[in-house]
């Protein structure tokens, strides 16, 4: 269990106060899920020091890839600078290929639902092909399962002033290099070099021939949520009651 400091500490760091009432963040619930890949990486880091720096310049960087996007989508023209250049051009020539539609009104939107009391912020609602959806954006290195548990919770909270919700996607956006020789693929995120296997791993580590960084770009359309919902709301009932006694002094249970 985390050790907040204080209840106003738990109050800001888990939650969003909307309208006088607070709420706990969806993505602060789906925290409470065990994540096997990220105990993995921690466990074969140097130290703990070192992989707690790697997450943290990862996260900036994707963070930074995210607002840039959010902002092309919009029709701005923000700088884009050279660290991440590669999966903005990537993402860039993506968007233009597609017909995607976005309102700046529903860019980063704070949301809440009053019944199951839970609250988020989108990353944007779109119009994809003629469908209309929650779009949520990742630079992670792949699509994970775990993403609709956060997008359903967003999807059932619009429903009622939305009822024309019908889909949601999971938008990747990355940026790596690629083996010449073996087809492998390094993902140079945080000070942190991933290397994945190519055709049989054909070449030694030390041999491998890469490309400059290319960006990399994938969405997967997710249109069932009833299920991910229930999911959701059985890890939100386990995170509520692993933080019982701050969620009492909040007034919240």
């Amino acid at each position: 269990m985390y050790d907040y400091k204080n209840l106003e500490d738990f109050k800001e760091k888990c939650g969003y106060e909307i309208d006088g009432r607070w709420y706990p963040r969806v993505t602060k619930i789906i925290d409470i899920k065990s994540k096997p890949a990220l105990y993995y990486f921690y466990g074969e880091a140097d130290s703990y020091k070192a992989a707690k720096e790697i997450t943290e310049n990862s996260a900036k960087e994707g963070t930074l890839i995210h607002e840039i996007v959010e902002k092309i989508m919009v029709g701005e023209r923000p700088e884009i600078p050279e660290s991440v250049a590669p999966a903005i051009r990537g993402f860039q020539d993506f968007f233009e290929n597609r017909n995607i539609n976005v309102d700046k009104e529903f860019v980063e939107k704070r949301i809440f639902h009053l019944e199951h009391r839970y609250a988020g912020t989108i990353d944007t609602l779109a119009l994809i092909d003629g469908k209309f959806g929650v779009l949520d954006i990742k630079t992670s290195q792949s699509i994970y399962r775990d993403y609709n548990l956060q997008t359903s919770a967003y999807i059932e909270a619009l429903l009622e002033e939305l009822p024309s919700l019908e889909t949601r996607w999971i938008l990747r956006i990355d940026q790596v290099k690629k083996c010449f020789k073996c087809g492998a693929t390094m993902r140079p995120k945080g000070g942190r070099n991933k290397i994945r296997k190519g055709r049989a791993m054909l070449c030694k580590q030390e041999s491998h021939q890469w490309s400059d960084l290319t960006g990399v770009t994938e969405i997967q359309e997710f249109p069932f949520w009833k299920e991910d919902f229930q999911a959701f709301l059985g890890a939100k009932k386990l995170w509520e009651w692993e933080n019982l006694s701050w969620l009492k002094q909040a007034g919240y249970l």
